[in-house]
């Protein structure tokens, strides 16, 4: 269930992993690996920055490229 109240400049993990292209496991991998950070939120619900999100599509697409 998505939060229906976020920061403006951030995203729920619904919203990171439809961006992404990926599952909620996936965006969940990504936080452990530490290639994504939480930057609000609860821990059940958490926010992540737009900016940050953006960045690392950027770099998976690059590395898709290659």
């Amino acid at each position: 269930m998505e939060s229906l109240i976020v920061r403006p400049g951030h995203l729920t993990a619904h919203q990171t992993a439809r961006q992404l292209g990926i599952t909620l496991d996936g965006v969940r991998q990504l936080v452990r690996r530490g290639q994504l950070t939480r930057s609000g939120g609860s821990p059940r619900q958490p926010w992540y920055a737009v900016h940050d999100v953006s960045a690392l599509q950027a770099k998976r697409q690059t590395r898709e490229a290659a």
